[in-house]
């Protein structure tokens, strides 16, 4: 063998990709939300291309309606609502799409083995 270095995958180099674009968007979003979005599809598309699924923590920052980033305060609202099942509901405030995010319960609480 020539070098130590081990080669990184395909996914590996995808998924640094994706961080980069997500910081960098996250960065520039306040003072150019265009050039943010832009960032964000670029993301989306080198995921599919390595055949990557893009990160929940990535994929609930997306208005998937308008494809802006979702800032708490600057341009989304977050409510928990308690009906029905209790949920996060993020709206976006520059198309008004609704996204819910479940609370799941943790199961198998406190039992007691005898």
């Amino acid at each position: 063998m020539k070098g130590s270095i081990k080669p990184l995958s395909i996914k590996q180099i995808a998924q640094q990709r994706i961080d980069t674009l997500f910081t960098q968007a996250e960065t520039i979003n306040k003072t150019n939300p265009r050039l943010a979005t832009q960032y964000l599809k670029n993301a989306q598309k080198v995921a599919m291309s390595a055949r990557l699924p893009l990160p929940t923590k990535y994929k609930r920052r997306i208005c998937k309606h308008c494809n802006t980033l979702l800032t708490a305060g600057y341009n989304c609202r977050i409510r928990i609502q308690q009906k029905r099942e209790p949920h996060i509901v993020v709206t976006c405030l520059n198309c008004g799409y609704h996204l819910r995010i479940p609370i799941r319960k943790k199961k198998g609480g406190n039992t007691k083995n005898e």
